[in-house]
């Protein structure tokens, strides 16, 4: 049977010869990541259920949320990591290493062909190289950690065919934010796509890196690279080994497949809010920013550094403009300082941190605050994600082009005299309650619906990133919806046993726990979707909180505040005001197995 890339992938390492979409399969986990905010949680669910480490030359700690260590909270977590890590013999990459994922491909963990999960949303980032990798919560982490392999339901695949020249002007980042402008942040949802054409074979690892990092935001599973010789060396040096490259058969069956141009894509902007709202540059240019910065997982590497230098050369900063540069890896800050590059950014008045996560993170350089206008080289610019004012995203040249011009702008259109202007702030406040938690599992549930009628709701606006270092879940309750636009006041008005229905892509974003776990901290029974990201549905499993999947909900002609009854066997929801009924999917067998235990780890 022919497999596209994604399936041969997961069944050389699990027990099956083949694999089609829908198949759920144990796969075997060559190298499995807890980050700083996520590893306090790995290291209590080890320990609560007694188990212990399969393999401790195959588990990583990486510390790079926090790499300033500059919160108390962080900070605990990341000693009782380093206290575990001790005692169990497991490698930490700690907050003088960089990002993650950056380092398990130039460390050498990671090549052609392999697996890997963190609880990192963006471990997608290895389909750079061919590999797999997949972000996962804390239990899916715990659970790897202490039998080496993890449950995985085997995506449905698509390829993109890149046709032509890519423009000169045109970067990598605006090769994924031109994919986002067509395809936005569901028409991917749960997909694994594999790239290819002669475009992709010109491809660097850096460049590769970007694109693939922005996956997530696209809601695919995984944006897969078939390894070019290049990519297959680079991987062999760094790991001392070879790694034997996986490819999909010629004749592989894909569900979709697309032909895009990109001699038409154009420099592009994410607009504040939502990656996928892209536009040309040139809409917005001359739009006044007070910071920018340049850095994340997805534009940290050494070729973004050296066109940032590039374009900074020779220059200043405009005037009460902030530029903030965080290298990915220590490793690449170090072959910025030899080079000379430091000194380029220092000269033009940036301010260069330490390697990690930066603007992605609220531990280190690239917040900004209410009424903040910023410009981001960044994945993400979800409301509250990198602050509490307004982030576009671009590429670092435009980034660069822009915090020399004081305003948006293109680096063949930086004016002699740069835009000044001042900055205004409106902070915010927020209102917080503590709910209860939920214990029963009927196969049935009736409760009071919560009508959320918006699609894309991503972790931050369910649980917002400043959160993240609560890990308990009695504290979580109070801090849900307190970053979604109009519920402010859920967690304030939510009862125990209501239901939430809302729209597609429900949290999209971050592979965050507490996302789940505040609505189980309220009491809520059940959140229905038309769809779901992929990683938190996974989270919401395996934590028997029971999600499920409904696209004719509107059939049930509901009101805020019906109530419903639901069959996760059957998939049957009905509005018992009016006697309507729709079906839903019905739990599967693992989902219900799950369910009934308690969790993945009951």
């Amino acid at each position: 049977m022919a497999m596209t890339l994604v399936e041969k992938i997961l069944a050389a390492h699990s027990e099956a010869d083949t694999l089609k979409p829908g198949d759920i399969t144990d796969v075997d986990i060559d190298i499995r990541v807890a980050r700083d905010f996520g590893g306090a949680n790995v290291v209590k669910n080890i320990r609560e259920h007694n188990l212990k480490i399969e393999n401790p030359e195959k588990t990583l700690f990486t510390f790079d949320c926090n790499p300033t260590g500059s919160d108390q909270k962080y900070a605990a977590n990341q000693h009782l990591c380093r206290q575990f890590a001790r005692e169990n013999g497991i490698r930490i990459f700690d907050i003088n290493a960089g990002i993650g994922t950056h380092i398990l491909i130039d460390e050498g963990f990671v090549g052609p062909g392999t697996t890997a999960i963190s609880t990192d949303s963006h471990a997608n980032i290895l389909g750079a190289v061919g590999a797999f990798g997949q972000g996962m919560g804390d239990m899916d982490m715990a659970a790897a950690w202490s039998k080496g392999k993890i449950w995985f339901k085997v995506p449905a695949s698509v390829k993109l065919n890149l046709k032509g020249k890519i423009p000169e002007n045109i970067s990598a980042k605006d090769i994924v934010l031109n994919l986002l402008n067509i395809y936005g942040a569901n028409s991917l949802l749960g997909y694994s796509v594999e790239l290819y054409g002669d475009t992709v074979d010109t491809l660097s690892l850096d460049q590769r890196i970007t694109i693939s990092s922005m996956a997530t935001e696209m809601g695919a599973i995984i944006a897969l690279f078939p390894p070019s010789q290049e990519i297959i060396d680079y991987c062999n040096s760094r790991s001392g080994t070879e790694f034997k490259p996986v490819y999909a058969d010629e004749d592989a069956s894909y569900e979709k497949i697309f032909d895009v141009n990109v001699t038409e894509f154009t420099p592009m902007v994410s607009r504040p809010g939502k990656p996928h709202d892209t536009i040309p540059v040139e809409s917005v240019a001359g739009q006044k920013i007070d910071s920018a910065f340049i850095g994340s997982c997805t534009n940290g590497r050494m070729e973004d550094m050296l066109k940032t230098a590039e374009i900074l050369r020779l220059r200043r900063v405009a005037p009460g403009v902030i530029l903030k540069i965080v290298p990915a890896t220590d490793e690449i800050w170090k072959t910025c300082l030899e080079k000379g590059i430091i000194e380029i950014f220092k000269k033009a008045g940036a301010l260069v941190s330490n390697a990690g996560c930066a603007g992605c993170a609220a531990g280190q350089v690239g917040q900004n605050g209410p009424g903040e206008v910023t410009i981001s080289s960044g994945n993400r610019n979800f409301p509250g994600k990198q602050g509490k004012g307004s982030v576009f995203l671009a590429s670092p040249e435009v980034v660069a082009a822009s915090a020399v011009a004081g305003h948006i702008t293109t680096p063949g259109n930086i004016p002699q005299n740069p835009s000044l202007f001042s900055i205004k702030t409106t902070p915010e406040v927020k209102d917080k309650h503590k709910g209860k938690s939920i214990t029963t599992r009927p196969d049935e549930i009736e409760g009071r619906i919560w009508l959320i009628q918006k699609d894309n709701i991503d972790t931050d606006m369910i649980f917002h990133n400043r959160y993240l270092s609560i890990t308990d879940i009695e504290e979580m309750g109070q801090y849900t919806f307190d970053n979604l636009d109009g519920f402010e006041d859920f967690a304030k008005k939510a009862q125990p046993g209501d239901i939430v229905i809302t729209g597609k892509n429900f949290g999209s974003g971050s592979s965050r726990q507490q996302a789940v776990d505040c609505f189980i901290s309220l009491g809520i029974q059940a959140v229905v979707a038309e769809s779901f990201g992929a990683i938190y549905e996974r989270n919401a499993i395996n934590a028997a909180f029971p999600v499920m999947c409904c696209n004719s909900i509107d059939n049930l002609a509901l009101n805020n505040g019906d109530k419903v009854r639901i069959n996760f066997k059957t998939g049957i929801i009905k509005n018992l005001r009016n006697d309507k009924q729709v079906d839903a999917m019905p739990f599967s067998d693992v989902q219900l197995e799950i369910y009934r235990n308690g969790g993945l780890l009951g």
